[in-house]
C-alpha cells in the first residue's frame, strides 16, 4: 500500500530541518492527472519541491529560514511527467522511501537507481520492444562507461516514446536528437562523465554539406549507430571514426535511412529504393527516390536516342560513299 500524503505531513513536522514549498505553488493540480495516475497526491510530496522552482528550508529548531533554488536537474514538470510513458508511477514505484525523509541524507541521494533492464527485462509483456538485444548493443556501445545509464538519455520522468508514434517527423527528429545534444551541446553535463575537452558539434561537422538540412532531417544515430533490424531504434553508439561518412549510404536506392529513420513509416518489405507512398509523399532524398519504371523508360530513351544517332550515322557514311 503507498503511503498516504498526511503521514509524509507528519514526517515534515518532526523533522529538526525541514523543506517547504512555498504557499502559492502547493497542490495546482489538474485533474486530467487524476484520469492517468492512482497516486497524483502521494507524489505531490515529493513534487511540492521537486516541480518547482524554488523552495524555503527551515531550520525548525531557530526558526531561521531561507529561499533555495531548486537544482534544474531536479525539476519533474508535473504535465510532463503526467503525459510520460511512467505516467501511471507512483514516486516509490523508483524511488526509496528513505525519500521520505527531509532532508534527504546523503546515502539516499547516491542510491543505485533502477535501470530499464530492472522493470522491462525478460517480460513477455514487453517482447516485442527487444530490450534484451537493446542492453546487448548498449553494452558494446562506446556510451558503455561508468556512470553512464539508460537514465542519461531517456529521463524516466519525461520520456515519450516518440518516434514510433509521430505524426510529424520533424518534431520526431527534434525529440531524438535532443536527447543527444542534452550531453553534446552542454558542457557541464558532458563533463559528468568525460574529462575531455569541450566539443564543438557544428566544427567536428564542418565535413558535412548544408548542416541545417541534415541536421533538421536526420536523427544523430542515423550515422552513429550499427544497423540492427531486429530492434526499433538502434542502441550501439559507434566511435566517430566508425561514423557514416560516405553520401551513398544514404543517397542511394538502398539507403541505410529505409532501415532507421523510415523504418516506422514504411508499411512494406523494401524493394527498388524508396517505393513508399508514405515516404514519397513526405519527404525526399536526393539519389533515394527512384522509381523504378522511370529508371527503365530513362534506359529505353537513352537506348532509343543512341540507335537513332547509331542510324543516322551509318546513312551519313553510306551517303558518302555512293557520292
Amino acid at each position: 500500500m503507498k503511503t498516504p500524503t498526511r503521514f509524509f505531513s507528519l514526517l515534515l513536522l518532526a523533522a529538526a530541518s525541514t523543506l517547504f514549498a512555498q504557499p502559492e505553488d502547493t497542490l495546482k493540480l489538474k485533474p486530467s492527472y487524476f484520469e492517468v495516475n492512482d497516486y497524483v497526491e502521494d507524489n505531490e510530496a515529493c513534487l511540492i519541491c521537486h516541480a518547482e522552482m524554488k523552495f524555503i528550508i527551515e531550520d525548525t529548531t531557530t526558526g531561521r529560514s531561507t529561499h533555495e533554488h531548486m537544482c534544474p536537474d531536479r525539476i519533474i514538470d508535473r504535465e510532463v511527467f503526467y503525459t510520460s510513458v511512467h505516467k501511471t508511477f507512483s514516486c516509490t514505484d523508483c524511488h526509496s522511501y528513505d525519500f521520505n525523509t527531509f532532508p534527504h541524507n546523503v546515502e539516499t541521494r547516491v542510491e543505485e537507481q533502477l535501470l530499464c533492464m530492472d522493470c522491462h527485462g525478460y517480460d513477455e509483456t514487453f517482447a516485442q520492444y527487444h530490450f534484451e538485444d537493446i542492453e546487448m548493443e548498449f553494452q558494446e556501445s562506446i556510451h558503455n562507461v561508468e556512470e553512464f545509464t539508460c537514465w542519461k538519455c531517456h529521463d524516466p520522468h519525461s520520456y515519450k516514446a516518440f518516434m514510433r508514434n509521430a505524426d510529424d517527423l520533424e518534431e520526431a527528429i527534434l525529440y531524438d536528437n535532443n536527447m543527444c545534444l542534452k550531453c553534446h551541446a552542454n558542457f557541464l553535463r558532458f563533463t559528468l562523465l568525460t574529462d575531455r575537452d569541450e566539443i564543438n558539434i557544428l566544427d567536428t561537422h564542418e565535413w558535412l554539406p548544408n548542416q541545417a538540412a541534415h541536421f533538421r532531417s536526420v536523427r544523430c544515430i542515423e550515422c552513429h549507430t550499427e544497423i540492427n533490424d531486429s530492434i526499433l531504434i538502434a542502441h550501439k553508439i559507434l566511435p566517430k571514426t566508425e561514423a557514416v561518412q560516405r553520401c551513398t549510404e544514404c543517397h542511394s536506392s538502398d539507403s541505410r535511412l529505409m532501415h532507421t529513420l523510415y523504418k516506422f513509416q514504411s508499411r512494406e518489405e523494401r524493394k527498388g529504393g524508396f517505393i513508399n507512398g508514405v515516404i514519397i509523399n513526405t519527404t525526399f532524398v536526393i539519389g533515394a527516390n527512384q522509381i523504378p519504371a522511370l529508371n527503365i523508360l530513362s534506359f529505353v530513351i537513352l537506348g532509343l536516342t543512341l540507335l537513332g544517332i547509331g542510324f543516322h550515322t551509318f546513312l551519313r557514311i553510306r551517303k558518302q560513299k555512293t557520292d
